[in-house]
């Protein structure tokens, strides 16, 4: 059991280590962070969807903006899409569950706002229909995927497409890659040096 541990452990490594090597990706992040950074000093949001443990990420580095990341800071507009259970089973009910995030994106999406999209696939029905309609409604947007982008990856202005096909890697690297923007927009947008 051991050794299957240290396997994991080092493929994780393996990916974060292709991650740093890949000068393409760590200049999307670049400017992940500088759109992000423009679009809180022009009074947009950013908002996050994902299913499942992209979910759960999604939520988790929402909150990173709205609570605080390394400073004791003013709360950023930033909101995970599937957090009003109420609105996500009703939608799910009564139209699709495919249309979850495009309908409220629809409804409180502005031209200016970030959409944050994470699927490992790149090919989650519900959030390729989210970036279509953020592309409608002149928003940017941001795709976390695995190595191919999948369907996100034309609809993504920028791509964030982790170099792996194994989900949990993936994931692992979505939060890496996640606290780096946050940490870098924090710092940034509050004129702090971390």
């Amino acid at each position: 059991m051991n050794n299957t541990i240290k396997k994991i452990i080092q493929a994780s490594i393996d990916v974060k280590a292709a991650i740093l090597q890949d000068e393409h990706l760590i200049n999307q992040l670049a400017l992940c962070v500088n759109d992000i950074v423009a679009a809180f000093q022009n009074g947009n949001k950013v908002l996050f969807c994902g299913n499942g443990g992209s979910a759960a990420d999604a939520q988790h580095l929402a909150a990173e903006f709205s609570g605080r990341f390394y400073t004791d800071r003013d709360a950023l507009p930033a909101e995970a899409l599937h957090v009003n259970t109420s609105y996500l089973t009703a939608v799910a009910n009564d139209y699709s569950y495919d249309v979850v995030y495009s309908r409220i994106i629809k409804g409180i999406g502005k031209k200016g706002d970030v959409l944050v999209g994470l699927s490992t696939s790149g090919n989650s029905g519900n959030i390729v229909k989210a970036f279509e309609m953020a592309k409608e409604k002149g928003m940017i947007t941001i795709g976390f995927t695995g190595e191919t982008g999948g369907k996100m990856k034309p609809l993504s202005d920028y791509l964030l497409n982790v170099p792996s096909t194994d989900t949990p890697r993936i994931q692992e690297s979505h939060i890496l890659l996640g606290h780096i923007i946050c940490q870098l927009v924090e710092e940034q947008y509050f004129n702090t040096n971390g």
